[in-house]
């Protein structure tokens, strides 16, 4: 399998439609992580991701648990996305099949999975000290392409 997006409990579904929108644009799974903050048939889930949300490769999972469980990923296949990461996301190489995981847009990713995996953290550079973090969509967005660099 190729790359994947992982949202951890989104919470708006309108970034949740963009998401799938930009993964059926670059060919890439999307792997939500239950609970959501929102029914999935939300009409606002498929307003965002427009008429593109039927081709929209989807997989669910019931918990973070459950997802290492089915995908047990390598390490390096790991590559979660904070405010605070310590290194930037151009600095990787991303192997064809990671995994590019980001939280919910008010909490980010939990701290116990930042816990067991405090070495695959990275960030979007920002220039301005008035901004924390960007729209959940976007960081995935250009995140994404980051990751599809000199592959597309």
């Amino acid at each position: 399998m190729g790359l994947s997006i992982v949202l951890i409990q989104p919470e708006i579904p309108g970034n949740t439609g963009a998401v799938g929108r930009t993964c059926v644009a670059l060919g890439l799974e999307l792997i939500l992580i239950h609970p959501l903050g929102f029914d999935i048939s939300d009409k606002r889930v498929k307003r965002s991701g427009l008429d593109y949300w039927p081709h929209v490769h989807l997989t669910e999972y019931a918990s973070w648990a459950a997802f290492l469980e089915a995908r047990a990923p390598r390490p390096d296949q790991l590559f979660l996305f904070e405010e605070f990461g310590a290194r930037s996301f151009y600095e990787p190489d991303y192997p064809e099949d990671a995994f590019l995981v980001f939280g919910q847009e008010t909490k980010g990713i939990p701290k116990p999975i930042i816990g067991q995996h405090p070495d695959r953290l990275f960030k979007l550079p920002m220039r301005s000290d008035v901004i924390r973090s960007l729209n959940l969509a976007n960081t995935v967005s250009a995140a994404a392409y980051q990751a599809l660099r000199g592959k597309l």
